[in-house]
């Protein structure tokens, strides 16, 4: 996965966050498919950071790995 890819992913994701809030629907799983997309969002962010951390030092970028959203759930963006 390279960094359009993911950027892409996250544009999709910010995408059917718009809908789901704007849309009026108060059905029980919205909140849950929220709250799973900004999980998703945060594993993006730092997927991509973790990448361009390892660009930098002249690191391979790809060795950057998807950490689970426990992990990535607290950062400050």
């Amino acid at each position: 996965m390279n960094d359009k890819t993911i950027l892409q992913h996250v544009s999709e994701l910010v995408e059917e966050e718009k809908r789901l809030r704007l849309g009026a629907s108060q059905a029980p799983d919205k909140a849950e498919r929220l709250r799973h997309i900004d999980e998703q969002l945060d594993q993006c962010w730092d997927l991509l950071r973790q990448r361009r951390a390892l660009r930098e030092f002249g690191e391979d970028p790809e060795k950057a790995q998807v950490r689970d959203a426990r992990t990535v759930e607290g950062y400050e963006g």
